[in-house]
């Protein structure tokens, strides 16, 4: 809506009076009435969501919400606020409101490196090089990038679990040769799997539906044969191209591309706002055993920091 005296001069004088004055009573109205559009409450300066940011900018960087340094505090103005009090008057609430937002895109984004202690709420915990314990949040509306490679024992297979497996079958879906090796990814959303071939060698990308004495049971969703039964080797090896947070493990190295806040509010020894993590698992011998150095370079998870990392709140 414009502002009313403009809109009134617009409707009187010449064209190009017209024309100045609508493009400056549109760009006033753009900083002093917000955007061009109806507005069916009133303004919540407490709001967790009003005028938030699209995840990614137009130069292809993340951008981040509102990082509340205390949950509890903000909780407490919204509640307020729904009870129809601190309506945005008082300086001795609202300034407190403001200094309790962290603006996550003002802080330089920096690498960092370590060994992942363990994962909980969609968040990990990595110990740096100096045996601080940084937790790593991954942005709410899943654009952070995540890539997990490495080779590890085919025994690690789950239910749920995508794999890519070259095979021959038959026509009832049954392998004809034990598999020795394998792929666990993560296909992109639009991603649909060939059809598979009865007597023909071909790649096969399936669902784990069960992996049980050496049987690996995959459903295929296109074609039709979609239930593959394969014998997999005892020394079999699958090779990880994935990014899905469950196969990440403690003692896992990691590099992680963020921002860090290590002020009020923070988790454990600090607060990492992720826009890459890249993790790569321990290194496998050719025994098929996990190099016993790596392993313990790992440590347990606290409870304590599980904790921290369910209470970390952002918009």
């Amino acid at each position: 809506m414009l502002p009313f005296p403009l809109f009134v001069f617009t409707a009187t004088g010449s064209p190009l009076m017209k024309i100045i004055l609508f493009t400056l009573s549109t760009v006033i109205s753009c900083f002093v009435c917000g955007p061009i559009q109806g507005q069916n409450s009133a303004y919540n300066p407490y709001a967790d969501s009003q005028d938030s940011l699209p995840p990614i900018a137009a130069d292809g960087t993340i951008q981040w919400g509102t990082f509340y340094k205390s949950s509890a505090i903000q909780k407490s103005y919204e509640r307020l606020w729904n009870q129809g009090a601190c309506r945005g008057t008082n300086k001795a609430i609202t300034i407190p409101v403001e200094q309790n937002k962290l603006d996550v895109n003002k802080i330089p984004e920096s690498q960092y490196t370590g060994t992942v202690r363990g994962t909980a709420g969609g968040a990990m915990a990595i110990s740096d090089p100096h045996e601080k314990t940084l937790v790593v949040l991954f942005h709410p509306a899943g654009v952070t990038s995540l890539s997990i490679t490495g080779r590890v024992p085919a025994d690690i297979l789950r239910t749920g679990m995508i794999v890519r497996v070259l095979a021959q079958v038959a026509h009832n879906g049954k392998g004809s040769e034990p598999i020795r090796t394998l792929d666990i990814v993560t296909p992109s959303k639009t991603f649909k799997p060939d059809p598979v071939e009865a007597d023909r060698l071909g790649s096969i990308v399936g669902v784990v539906t069960q992996f049980k004495n050496g049987v690996l049971l995959l459903r295929v969703n296109s074609g039709t044969i979609r239930r593959i039964s394969l014998s997999v080797a005892s020394d079999a090896v699958a090779n990880i191209e994935a990014a899905d947070l469950a196969l990440v493990s403690p003692g896992d190295s990691v590099t992680v591309k963020g921002r860090l806040w290590a002020g009020e509010g923070s988790t454990a020894d600090g607060t990492l706002f992720a826009s890459t993590v890249v993790v790569t698992k321990p290194v496998l011998e050719k025994s098929g055993n996990i190099l016993p150095q790596k392993v313990s370079a790992a440590k347990k998870l606290s409870k304590s920091v599980v904790a921290e990392i369910s209470a970390a709140t952002i918009d």
